[in-house]
């Protein structure tokens, strides 16, 4: 069997083509590895949770009696310590949980903080 002469310069065209390819398409076409997929499909769900419990949050917190005297505590609160504030109180706490999520804790708090309950 007999091995055509340019055997050599097609092999290193495919392979420079496929390294040319996979470059193109990591950087310009989207393509992940699985990893980063499974990092950014994680942080998805987190902020999709944070994004439904955030509101929930809200409402348990103006749902108690004195909730004016202590969302203008609140809004008065350095914006550092507004999560602090709110996961000290219970409210970011979600039933069957141990633990108040912090991230929650912050959401709630920028939801209390920017659109208060309207003074009756």
């Amino acid at each position: 069997m007999r091995i055509p002469q340019r055997t050599s310069a097609y092999l290193w065209g495919a392979f420079l083509g496929a390294v040319a390819l996979a470059i193109v398409g990591f950087s310009w076409g989207g393509w992940v590895t699985g990893g980063s997929a499974t990092r950014n499909a994680t942080a998805a769900a987190h902020d999709a949770m944070v994004a439904a419990l955030a509101p929930i949050c809200a409402e348990r917190f103006r749902g108690q009696p004195d909730a004016m005297v202590k969302t203008d505590a609140l809004i008065k609160t350095s914006s550092w310590d507004r999560a602090s504030v709110i996961e000290k109180s219970g409210f970011a706490t979600m039933p069957g949980s141990k633990a108040a999520d912090l991230d929650v804790a912050r959401a709630c708090a920028e939801i209390l903080t920017t659109s208060p309950t309207p003074k009756s």
